[in-house]
């Protein structure tokens, strides 16, 4: 059997994710290469001295990441990814010419008595005290001299924090040299699209639906947009493949807006499209640590750090208006997004970049993510029973993570419809159409995307209430 080498701190607890992580360091270094048969679960778990369960849960975590694969007689093994000698295919036809994208939809203007449009976290529960705290301790211990104009790639003393924190609860291969620091994800993924067009690659692949706000902003930048379709299992990498991007944009841990999470077959077959037509895969982790049934699953650039840009900020988990953000880039673009800032603003404001550093460091910053992490939990709980209760014939997918609910309605449902007279009764909420292509809108079922961060438990299920309410009302009218 393979010697594994997997020292375990049992004071330190969390034995499963310490298990996980030996392995992720193992197959990186390549102590652990591509087809390796791992010892089964039971024999683990007696020669580590540990139950069983822990080391089931460490490979399905690493199974659901893409760096293991498990088949039935065969046993656990390392994932081939893909074979670094594998001969570029030859580049595909374009498939298909996109449609003009439908206009972005804003939060209806006025008063909303039940706040259900999806995006934002719950701006009420922004820890203020503690915040300030670290801002005060960051006044007192910063020195004179980093008052001066910053680093353009960020912040040394948060660069280091990050790489520690993405390394430790996103599974990311994190080096400090390789994040810049960014005014959130739009900021890094503008300036990342932006490059990609500079080095004349003029096509972005994007998954379908997707984000609409986030498609006028990409347009800006010149490129062609390609959409690709999403099903169960995440994006479609053979449909990918019939276009011919070399970068796509995707979201793995929750996709937006249906919440699917990409399985352990796409993340192989998307890093290996990635590797075969020398592309970029851009990792937007928008909500990724609020996973719910599980421990969150682990990014993509963890997989393969010289072939994703991974994305993040502290918009959802504490407040947009910080416009905190990374981009966790391979070393050659990490140094051009460092001459874009020092060629474009100069560096992100110092005092926040520092703050931030020390919540994290003191350990806040996870206490903070626990508490709304339960929060969000009793609240999407108390939306999905209240949805089910009321509203007959009603769908819920994404309910594994995030702060938002993919909400089929029945069929015989208009939701442009739904949504109006939503408004009229003081609910806010966002229709999904405008999420798809235009084509694949045609096929979608009415739905709904609904956030449910900002309302309590007992307003959520009035709101459900409501909206059972309205689509009679359509259904009747």
């Amino acid at each position: 059997m393979t010697d594994l080498h997997l020292p375990l701190d049992r004071a330190a607890g969390r034995l499963a994710a310490q298990i996980a992580a030996g392995f992720r360091a193992a197959i990186r270094t390549g102590r652990l290469t591509a087809g390796t048969r791992l010892p089964s679960s039971r024999d683990l778990a007696r020669d580590l001295d540990v139950s069983r369960g822990v080391v089931v849960t460490a490979y399905e975590q690493l199974i659901a990441e893409g760096f293991l694969v498990a088949r039935r007689g065969d046993g656990t093994r390392v994932a081939p990814l893909a074979r670094p000698d594998a001969p570029p295919p030859a580049r595909p036809a374009v498939w298909p010419p996109e449609t003009a994208a439908e206009p972005s939809p804003e939060p209806p203007d006025g008063p909303f008595a039940y706040d259900l449009f999806p995006g934002g976290p719950d701006l009420s529960a922004f820890p203020r005290e503690r915040w300030m705290t670290s801002v005060r301790a960051s006044l007192r211990e910063l020195p004179n001299d980093e008052l001066d104009y910053p680093d353009p790639g960020g912040a040394p003393a948060l660069r280091a924090e990050l790489a520690g924190y993405l390394g430790r609860v996103r599974a990311a291969h994190a080096d400090a040299e390789r994040i810049m620091i960014m005014n959130g994800v739009a900021h890094g993924l503008s300036s990342v699209v932006r490059l990609l067009a500079a080095d004349g690659q003029r096509v972005l692949a994007l998954e379908d639906p997707t984000s609409a706000r986030q498609v006028p902003m990409l347009d800006a930048t010149g490129v062609r947009l390609a959409r690709v379709p999403v099903d169960e299992h995440g994006i479609d990498v053979a449909a990918l493949a019939r276009t011919d991007a070399r970068a796509v944009l995707v979201t793995p841990a929750h996709q937006y807006p249906t919440g699917v999470v990409l399985s352990p077959s796409r993340r192989a077959e998307l890093i290996a499209w990635a590797r075969d037509v020398d592309g970029l895969i851009i990792e937007d982790d928008y909500d990724a640590e609020f996973r719910y049934d599980r421990e969150p699953v682990g990014c993509l650039q963890g997989i393969d750090p010289d072939r994703v840009v991974l994305l993040g900020s502290v918009s959802k988990a504490l407040a947009p208006a910080l416009r905190l953000g990374w981009a966790l880039a391979p070393a050659k673009l990490a140094d051009r997004l460092r001459t874009v800032r020092a060629q474009s603003d100069l560096g992100a404001p110092v005092l926040e970049q520092h703050a931030l550093a020390h919540f994290i460091s003191t350990g806040a910053y996870d206490r903070h993510l626990r508490m709304m992490r339960r929060t969000y939990r009793s609240r999407r709980d108390a939306l999905v029973e209240a949805l089910q209760d009321h509203i007959p014939g009603v769908t819920v997918r994404g309910v594994s993570a995030g702060i938002h609910l993919y909400v089929e309605l029945p069929p015989e449902a208009n939701e442009e419809a739904v949504v109006t007279a939503a408004a009229r009764v003081g609910l806010s909420v966002a229709g999904a159409s405008h999420m798809w292509s235009h084509d694949r809108a045609k096929e979608a079922s009415p739905a709904l995307v609904l956030g449910y961060a900002r309302l309590g438990e007992n307003r959520l299920s009035r709101a459900a209430e409501l909206l059972a309410d309205v689509i009679t009302g359509e259904a009747q009218g």
